[in-house]
């Protein structure tokens, strides 16, 4: 997958177009999605067009923290299939495009777009005047089809990244993987940790993750570890470990039972299927001990009985 994140470009074939903000991917985007790349079967380059920062942070409007990072983003859209990702620089200059312009210079010149899939809300250009109903009124002069998507819904609720946000934020995992179509993961590194685990004879994975991204509520998680092409069952905790850590950095850390494999640097996806306990702070290092041989015999029974 190609990576655009300039103003000053030239696709050389034609494309199926999606505009989104596309944060977490959910199953609403996914939809979206499909239509474009359906499209590659008559020849079109699939692409996605997204700002980048996204017009709520560039204005202002959020401050909040995202379900998917830019890494994170970029890897989803390539698992898809998507054959360009456009990260279009938001900035003063590019925020008053006009909606007519953006269409000429953007869509139909630079991107050289034959298909555009749009969702009922689209808002693009100047002030977000663009919409559907101006893309459809210019697709006669520029040659290109629109295909308005609907919205996908959840128990008679529109599923969007608010919902699935706030589903997250009260740890709701089981939820939050119905609304994105897959269960809400970290993407990292293997960093080093203090490595009292490995004391205790319990060895886990830290992952530290990214400041910008949506953490659950800090406890205690059924999960699944992806390094490659294998997959993991496991227990993680997502916090400070109150206990032990006297750094205050929030760590993603994951046991995965009867594994001995050294996984130090290795690129993985931890997923978080459900929520089993919040984070609490023990008297002692023998109470943590405890806790975390029941947390894990109590993960044993969740996957594999």
């Amino acid at each position: 997958m190609k990576i655009i994140n300039e103003t000053d470009f030239q696709i050389e074939g034609k494309t199926a177009v999606a505009i989104g903000k596309f944060d977490g991917l959910h199953r609403g985007h996914l939809q979206l999605l499909s239509h474009i790349i359906r499209q590659k079967e008559k020849g079109l380059l699939a692409v996605a067009f997204t700002f980048h920062p996204s017009a709520a942070v560039f204005f202002g409007q959020v401050k909040g923290k995202e379900l998917t990072t830019r890494q994170e983003k970029r890897k989803l859209f390539e698992k898809l299939g998507m054959d360009i990702l456009i990260e279009f620089p938001l900035n003063k200059e590019t925020a008053a495009t006009l909606p007519e312009d953006f269409v000429k210079k953007y869509l139909a010149g630079q991107m050289r777009a034959k298909y555009i899939a749009a969702g009922a809300d689209l808002s693009f250009g100047y002030k977000g005047m663009g919409n559907r109903e101006l893309l459809q009124q210019m697709s006669e002069t520029y040659e290109y089809q629109v295909q308005v998507v609907d919205k996908v819904y959840y128990r008679e609720r529109e599923i969007s990244s608010t919902f699935v946000r706030e589903k997250v934020e009260q740890g709701d995992m089981t939820t939050a993987g119905e609304l994105l179509g897959r269960y809400y993961s970290f993407n990292g590194y293997v960093a080093l940790g203090n490595r009292l685990g490995r004391r205790l004879g319990m060895p886990t994975l830290n992952l530290y993750p990214e400041e910008e991204k949506l953490l659950p509520p800090r406890g205690v998680y059924y999960s699944i570890v992806h390094e490659g092409e294998m997959s993991y069952p496991g227990i993680t905790n997502i916090g400070y470990k109150p206990t032990v850590n006297e750094t205050g950095a929030v760590s993603v850390e994951t046991y995965l039972y009867d594994f001995e494999k050294d996984m130090y640097g290795k690129e993985i996806v931890t997923e978080l299927l459900q929520f089993k306990r919040p984070e609490r702070k023990f008297g002692n290092v023998q109470e943590l001990k405890a806790q975390m041989e029941k947390d894990i015999a109590q993960g044993r029974k969740f996957h594999f009985h």
